[in-house]
């Protein structure tokens, strides 16, 4: 199992024939991950490595029934690019734009708790399950083989960059990764660390989960543990200086990480069984 995303997931890419859009295509393609269309208002019969481009959500939807959504589109035009596909009963949304407006962004949270749909980002650098060999997004770079491999850990950070170290950890010490998950960067993002827990916890491929990034989250996040939402272990990754909330995460069971050789010792203990003393 994965979490967010499996085989039956369809790809749309909105905003595809930009130009960083339409290398992500290729490389998502490369991956494995089924595009099957994309949208550029005025460049309908375009392809973009192979995949067809319609003028709008609406034609995609009609001809290619796709079930999630990569938007990568200037920031004043996000809403408009979410607001399409949710209506059109798209619910999966991953915002890989940066600095969408504050305003626009608490919009779309209303819109995707009424519609019961899960939007990653802004600043989202998508979601990669190596098992299913399926990514959407730029988590993993070119090549996400080199730091994403199969296995038993589940990954939630806001960026690409965290999310690649702690992958290439998992991998070092022969654990890999379930599925990985990037919430985005932005200050303000529609799914939080803690709604994400209970996917994971449904999901039978995953072990325990770590969590990096802000730790604006780390209430919430002790909330969803003392109330068992989500039960399996969880390892919270070193940040700068002592997170508020890291009393609140301890009380509540959770390991956290205040230097980076923790994070690895923690990683080993917990998915291996035994303590690392280094590569063999």
């Amino acid at each position: 199992m994965t979490v967010l995303i499996d085989t039956t997931t369809r790809v749309l890419v909105q905003g595809i024939t930009e130009d960083a859009a339409a290398a992500l295509t290729e490389q998502m393609l490369a991956y494995g991950t089924p595009v099957v269309a994309g949208v550029a208002p005025g460049r309908y019969g375009d392809r973009v490595a192979g995949v067809p481009v319609y003028n709008s959500v609406a034609d995609a939807v009609l001809f290619h029934q796709p079930s999630a959504t990569l938007i990568a589109v200037p920031p004043d035009a996000v809403l408009d690019a979410a607001l399409e596909a949710l209506s059109h009963d798209i619910r999966l949304l991953l915002i890989a734009t940066e600095f969408v407006p504050e305003g626009d962004v608490q919009r779309l949270l209303g819109w995707a708790r009424d519609s019961a749909a899960r939007v990653l980002g802004p600043g989202s650098a998508g979601i990669i399950a190596p098992a299913a060999r399926l990514r959407i997004g730029t988590i993993g770079g070119e090549n996400p083989d080199r730091n994403f491999s199969p296995g038993r850990v589940g990954l939630i950070a806001p960026g690409a960059t965290l999310a690649a170290d702690i992958a290439a950890l998992t991998r070092r010490l022969g654990i890999g990764i379930s599925t990985a998950v990037s919430t985005g960067t932005a200050p303000m993002v529609v799914t939080t660390p803690a709604s994400l827990l209970p996917l994971f916890e449904r999901d039978d491929a995953t072990a325990g989960v770590v969590l990096a990034g802000n730790a604006a989250w780390a209430e919430e996040v002790a909330d969803a543990i003392m109330a068992q939402r989500y039960t399996k272990p969880l390892i919270v990754a070193p940040t700068d200086g002592a997170p508020d909330g890291t009393d609140a995460l301890l009380d509540a069971g959770a390991l956290v990480a205040e230097e980076w050789e923790d994070l690895v010792q923690y990683l080993s203990l917990t998915f291996r069984g035994v303590p690392y003393f280094g590569d063999d």
